[in-house]
């Protein structure tokens, strides 16, 4: 007798997208200094039928939320988690800018090493062309 082969964690997320009709997910990445940038894409990839997962904190922006450099700190390791996590919801991954900082560098190689497919307003800066 046969055993069905056990799921990943990540084939049982790609069969519960196929089986709701989810459009595309795409997460977008980039250094904040890019915001601007991050919406236009946002607006484009909304507008060809992707759903769109981005970072939701400038923490270079003043605001309250992250005034007190402690807590700033701490904050930033949450959001990258969750950032880690868009990508992993994500079917692809969009890089913004021109400019490819540290913290982008790693969510490329994150988003590489779960074999999401990768594409870039500045190709030109892909560490991996």
């Amino acid at each position: 007798m046969s055993y069905p082969q056990p799921r990943t964690p990540e084939e049982g997320l790609a069969d519960a997208k196929r089986l709701l009709s989810l459009p595309r997910i795409v997460a977008i990445c980039g250094s904040t200094r890019f915001m601007a940038e991050m919406a236009e894409a946002d607006l484009r990839e909304t507008r060809d039928g992707r759903i769109v997962v981005k970072p939701g904190c400038d923490l270079k922006s003043p605001h309250a939320l992250w005034s007190d450099p402690a807590e700033a700190e701490a904050l930033k390791a949450r959001l990258d988690e969750l950032h880690r996590a868009k990508i992993r919801l994500a079917d692809e991954v969009l890089v913004v800018g021109d400019y490819i900082g540290d913290s982008t560098r790693a969510e490329i190689a994150y988003a590489r090493s779960l074999g999401k497919p990768l594409r870039f307003t500045h190709p030109e800066v892909d560490p991996g062309a």
